[in-house]
């Protein structure tokens, strides 16, 4: 009597049963709680988050809380309010934030002035392969050293310079140093960081809603104002952020261009360095975060970054 054995089709391997490892039910449990995997995913970045900026933020406002000796320069941990008094009353401080304040403004909307006829002809009118050419022109400048930047402008700027071989045949004077030459300089520098949002804000807008404006008669400028500066306006904002906030904290090119006026930046690398002042210097630096979070809160009351 023979006994009939199951035979294996020919050509199909045998694949063995899986494994009920540790791994694999690991696995099995994170596919089945999709938040906990998020959770875990997002943990190390956070953690990493909050240990350099919050956890540096509260170092910094616990620091300005600091006093220094004045005879041994060593700093004493005794909490007191005396630098803050000392920034929020002081008229150097108050003068000192309002230029900087003052110059981060008319940076920004140099740089949204001079971005939007830039992106919107790199979005909306060159080719594809133009597109490319000034997407690379656009980031060239940022592939050569800030330093460099800063010291070509103020060659550029000063007595006997380029632009004031220029502008001499037509009468005109070159603006030297002082606050003029920081906000030309501080305008290229951050000119790259808001021409790209506005030119990706404006490659999303339909080439649809233009013609349909143009049918409807809508004239150029109207179709501008109407129907492309709604859609695009959280790009600005994007672009603005970058501009004002790099701007608030810059010190090296005022030291370079500007002359003798100081900005915030300025007050804090003084004590740091000379004064050896870090709890003042602590206190100062309170001051560009403080506006800067109250920008992006008028920012966001006007709905703007919903759409970013």
């Amino acid at each position: 009597m023979t006994v009939d054995t199951p035979t294996r089709p020919v050509g199909r391997p045998i694949v063995p049963a899986p494994r009920d490892t540790v791994a694999r039910r690991g696995s099995v449990f994170l596919s089945r709680h999709p938040r906990l995997r998020l959770s875990l995913l997002l943990s190390a970045p956070m953690f990493w988050l909050g240990l350099v900026y919050i956890a540096a933020l509260a170092a910094l406002l616990i620091t300005a809380l600091w006093t220094v000796d004045t005879f041994t320069g060593t700093i004493s941990q005794t909490w007191t309010l005396d630098n803050i008094i000392a920034v929020l009353t002081g008229s150097l401080y108050q003068t000192v934030t309002l230029r900087t304040v003052g110059v981060a403004l008319l940076v920004t909307l140099v740089d949204i002035l001079i971005a939007l006829p830039i992106a919107f002809f790199m979005a909306k009118v060159a080719s594809a392969r133009l597109q490319r050419v000034l997407v690379i022109a656009v980031l060239m400048p940022l592939w050569a050293s800030y330093l460099v930047k800063a010291y070509a402008w103020r060659s550029v700027l000063s007595r006997d310079g380029i632009f004031e071989w220029l502008v001499a045949p037509f009468g005109g004077q070159t603006p030297g140093y002082g606050l003029p030459a920081t906000i030309i300089t501080l305008s290229y520098l951050w000119l790259p960081y808001v021409i790209l949002p506005i030119y990706a804000g404006l490659e999303r807008v339909p080439d649809s809603l233009l013609e349909a404006s143009g049918d409807l008669g809508g004239k150029t400028w109207s179709t501008l104002r109407l129907v492309v500066l709604p859609m695009i306006w959280p790009a600005i904002i994007a672009g603005s952020i970058f501009s004002f906030s790099l701007s608030l904290g810059d010190y090296i090119t005022v030291n370079i261009v500007g002359g003798a006026n100081q900005m915030l930046g300025n007050l804090v690398y003084t004590n740091v360095g000379a004064a050896n002042n870090l709890p003042l210097a602590a206190a100062i630096a309170l001051i560009p975060i403080v506006i800067i979070f109250a920008y992006l809160a008028a920012v966001r009351r006007t709905g703007a970054l919903d759409n970013l």
